[in-house]
């Protein structure tokens, strides 16, 4: 048999896949902090130690949208250390490189830059923690390309019509064209993909011949209706999709029996929530292809820290004890407690022989409480294990089994607290917890101009990205657009206009017009933002000032309470000039560092008001759009795409290498792909298996 070093011949691609590292998550916790770093420094370690040709991320490298300068520093520094050198890069770009990077005023692949010495090429898409904002549509991602250290590609500049215009790479015989596409709102691309508005460019000549390898970041499983986008959507003429944004690692790849690829989900490098699909052990792939032959190699992570979970129903364990016991909760404290460390026991056993794995682990035990029981204190017990767990402030988490949903028969007999209140938030995002409230509150409480999509984006723009007027700025857009609607429409009783206003809100759900309000307001609150200076100061400083100004670490930076004796008043540092979180709704504060005041009567309108008749209200005097509607056209014409091979930029040759076609249907025979998988871990077996022919069923 055939060595490993033997099997990596010149005809080849050696690929490290992974996605989902999140950079910075929790850097500033005392035992968490350095994980994320940690285990990106192994995969780049891991990616020089196996000589790959380069290496491909699927997306949110790092955790938040603004990253920090440690983070920033602490990635730059280690892709400067592994993927730098005089190592020589083995294969060649064959596509139009202008068009394959076309977020960088150096539209070319890094190593081919004559002012670096690239010796591992890394290619990643925009995950939804790390993608592109503000007027130019920049992200985390952009700023490693300029400085020639990652190749950002698959990033789409239309929210009409996409385009995949493939990365097309050849190294010895082999050639692969590598499909990106960084991370778009699920319920858009969905509905992209059913208007036939996403189209993958393929090579014209020989297309038998090349190895189609995709990149994708959406929700892979089923949140809701359209929030996912389904494997059937992809076109069948990919050989493997490599999934990015689902963090349980399910990095075996798993044959799609309708669409004949395989998909790949590697997961996530660290555990970001307390969930069961992190507890999943962790792996990264080394993919390798030769012609259209491929195999994946499992590569567990040794420095992500231990995550283990179970769940104790109560009322399981009536033998022991029930409701009516006398001192039940002291019981029900010694049962968690055991399982507690029965979890410590095995995740020190599954560490011996592990020096990089972390020395504490992640615990967490799910008490179903459901049946009469109550909740005993869980920081007492807590308090237990602090010097042995990495999380001892949420060990333990009580919930109950979700109620069947009673019937709303009339508004007085509502249980907000019931429509509110979800039996285990964990694992949910803020546009999730806002489309379930809305859909068990609207059948008596039903909102009369924004919609539930809307307000869960603005919500999702206020917590992930710190947009506080992303909510005002929505419901003062949707106030004003509907007051022009109702004056166009000439309607004048109050009945005829409640009727007008819900029959114009229902037109616009899940439609391209109320995508376009809501980015339209999400720019408005992002251009007030920079109007009033506040992008002078990076979240660092700003958080430098609130401990010398607050003595606190939180990211609140509304003003503090008057104090004495301290010499803080509030022309001091205390008042910062920002508005408390739910803006909208405050009270009016005193302007600070140069910020011109708002109008008093804009900042007191509570949300109630903005949902009063149209003619109760007075409307604004200034409109800063216009809103008439755009014909959207579809060219669904055979156009070819000339492709430029690109070598350094100062000689780019002219002459034709290849050329795009659009594929004619989903429906394409594949009969003559003849794509082989090996899973198998054992270094031993010839991972390359013969050509055999695919049929569909």
């Amino acid at each position: 048999m055939s060595s490993e070093s033997t099997l990596d011949d010149e005809d080849t691609f050696k690929i490290l896949i992974a996605t989902d590292v999140h950079l910075g998550y929790l850097e500033k916790d005392a035992i968490r902090g350095s994980d994320s770093y940690n285990t990106l420094d192994e995969i780049l370690k891991c990616a020089k130690t196996n000589q790959v040709d380069f290496i491909l991320l699927g997306g949110d490298l790092f955790h938040e949208n603004k990253p920090s300068r440690r983070c920033l520093h602490s990635c730059i520094t280690m892709m400067r250390n592994y993927c730098m050198g005089d190592s020589p890069v083995q294969f060649s770009i064959l596509s139009d490189q202008t068009v394959n990077f076309n977020t960088t005023q150096f539209p070319w692949v890094n190593y081919q830059d004559e002012n670096l010495n690239i010796s591992i090429p890394v290619f990643s898409i925009h995950g939804n923690h790390d993608d592109p904002t503000g007027s130019e549509g920049l992200c985390a991602l952009d700023l490693l390309s300029a400085s020639g250290l990652v190749n950002h590609f698959g990033h789409s500049h239309s929210v009409d019509k996409i385009e995949i215009s493939p990365i097309l790479l050849q190294k010895g015989s082999t050639k692969l064209a590598l499909y990106g596409l960084g991370s778009i709102p699920d319920e858009r691309l969905y509905r992209m993909f059913v208007n036939n508005q996403v189209t993958m460019l393929r090579p014209k000549e020989d297309q038998d011949d090349w190895f189609n390898l995709f990149t994708i970041h959406q929700n892979r499983s089923k949140h809701g209706p359209t929030n996912y986008i389904p494997e059937q959507f992809l076109d069948d003429f990919l050989d493997l999709v490599v999934w990015g944004h689902e963090h349980e690692c399910l990095i075996a790849p798993s044959r799609n029996e309708r669409q004949l690829f395989y998909v790949t989900q590697p997961g996530s490098s660290v555990a970001t929530s307390l969930s069961p699909g992190e507890a999943t052990k962790k792996h990264i792939g080394l993919l390798r292809v030769k012609g259209r032959k491929m195999n994946l190699q499992k590569i567990p992570l040794k420095t992500v820290r231990q995550f283990f979970i179970q769940d104790v129903v109560l009322a399981d364990y009536e033998d022991r004890f029930t409701p009516e016991t006398p001192q039940v909760n002291k019981k029900v404290e010694d049962l968690c407690y055991a399982k507690v460390l029965e979890m410590l026991e095995e995740a020190e056993r599954e560490r011996l022989g592990c020096p990089m794995t972390p020395e504490k682990p992640l615990i967490r035990l799910r008490v179903d409480y459901s049946g009469g029981f109550e909740a005993f204190n869980t920081s007492r017990f807590s308090q237990k294990f602090v010097d042995r767990v990495a999380n001892p402030k949420d060990i333990v988490h009580f919930l109950r089994r979700r109620e069947q949903k009673e019937d709303i028969k009339d508004e007085v007999n509502v249980d907000y607290s019931k429509l509110v209140k979800t039996a285990a938030a964990e694992g949910l995002r803020v546009e999730d917890l806002v489309k379930q409230y809305f859909e068990a509150a609207e059948q008596k409480v039903q909102l009369s101009l924004l919609t539930e999509q809307g307000m869960g984006k603005a919500i999702q723009e206020f917590v992930d990205k710190d947009e506080k007027d992303a909510i005002e700025e929505l419901i003062t857009y949707q106030l004003e657009k509907t007051q022009r609607h109702l004056q166009a429409r000439g309607v004048i009783t109050e009945q005829d206009i409640d009727t007008e206003i819900q029959r114009f809100r229902e037109s616009k759900k899940n439609t391209t017009e109320e995508e376009d309000e809501i980015r339209e307001a999400i720019e408005r609150a992002k251009a007030n933002r920079i109007e009033r200076g506040d992008d002078q100061m990076d979240p660092d400083t700003l958080e430098d000032l609130a401990d010398v100004a607050m003595d606190s670490d939180e990211d609140s930076f509304s003003p503090p309470a008057p104090t004495r004796g301290r010499g803080r008043g509030s022309r001091a540092r205390g008042g910062r000039g920002r508005a408390a979180r739910g803006g909208a709704a405050s009270e009016p504060k005193p302007a600070s560092r140069g910020r011109a005041p708002k109008p008093s009567a804009s900042q007191s309108r509570s949300i109630m008001q903005a949902f009063q008749a149209p003619s109760q209200r007075s409307s604004r005097k200034t409109a800063k759009t216009s809103y008439a509607e755009e014909e959207v056209i579809i060219d669904d014409s055979d156009e070819d795409f000339p492709v430029v091979k690109a070598t350094r930029p100062a000689s780019r040759p002219a002459s034709m290498s290849s050329s795009f076609s659009k594929p004619a249907s989903q429906s394409q025979s594949s009969s003559s792909r003849g794509v082989m998988f090996d899973d198998s871990d054992d270094d031993e077996v010839d991972p390359f298996k013969g050509r055999r022919n695919r049929s569909r069923r």
